[in-house]
């Protein structure tokens, strides 16, 4: 199975983002300090949802608050939500589904020059 079938539009995934700070929030997990010790390095899982998947492999990732990410599909930091993970988070994924469904324009405001082809998430629910 090719990496570009692998996920599908509308698919939640989770990315595994490292970061470093000098406070990391409750989120943080794998938390390590720096050699110097004035910052931390550590991780944070973060909720998206999978626009489209490009020819490619490329995976276009919009998060919840709008913002969008190009990754491959192999990233080993790319991960599809697990059921368990679904069903503990589904507010944060859902969050991102309703705003590809939000008829205010305020989206797009956000994002100029990021485009969704609209027709590949979840229906609204009613």
């Amino acid at each position: 199975m090719s990496p570009k079938h692998h996920y599908q539009p509308g698919d939640w995934v989770i990315y595994t983002k490292q970061k470093s700070s000098t406070s990391p929030g409750p989120r943080a997990e794998n938390v390590h300090a720096a050699s110097k010790g004035n910052l931390y390095r550590y991780t944070v899982e973060k909720f998206w949802i999978i626009d489209s998947v490009g020819d490619d492999g490329t995976l276009k990732l919009r998060t919840r608050r709008g913002k969008r990410h190009e990754v491959p599909a192999d990233d080993p930091q790319l991960r599809k939500a697990r059921l368990w993970e679904r069903w503990i988070h589904s507010s944060r994924f859902r969050m991102i589904s309703d705003q590809a469904h939000d008829d205010t324009g305020e989206l797009a405001s956000q994002n100029a020059g990021a485009h969704s082809n609209g027709n590949d998430l979840n229906a609204p629910r009613q």
